[in-house]
């Protein structure tokens, strides 16, 4: 199989029924770590594998502090999120949960500096006038 293979419909529903319901389990706060105690974190995608056995969640805390230690946290308490989750989303079995950092955030602000250096800004207003 090709990895570069686009989610099926099926897949793309149950990551983001997945996501919907962990965000609710983690908005309660009922997990007893300290190290989520006072932290907010959002739940930006969810991809369920092929067999919808697996799922790997990508999370950010607020502010991004610690997010390798909440992955840890999280990690640590999958399987009662995913017995949490169990009793939300409707689906015969729920995927084992797997928790990484969301990357995505660091590289849109790199992007976003990167597009505001005069140089750049100066090129991009130079080929803005060829068109």
């Amino acid at each position: 199989m090709a990895k570069n293979k686009q989610p099926s419909q099926r897949q793309l529903r149950v990551g983001e029924a997945l996501r919907h319901a962990l965000s609710d389990v983690l908005e309660r706060g009922n997990l007893r770590d300290p190290a989520f105690r006072n932290i907010s974190i959002t739940v930006t995608e969810v991809r369920a594998s092929p067999d919808l056995k697996n799922a790997t969640a990508f999370v950010m805390p607020l502010g991004g502090e610690a997010a390798d230690a909440i992955v840890e946290a999280l990690g640590r308490a999958a399987p009662f999120l995913r017995s949490a989750i169990a009793k939300q989303v409707e689906l015969r079995h729920v995927p084992r949960l797997q928790f990484k950092v969301d990357r995505s955030f660091g590289q849109a602000d790199h992007i976003d500096a990167l597009l505001r250096q005069p140089q750049v800004a100066r090129d991009l207003g130079e080929n803005a006038g060829e068109s």
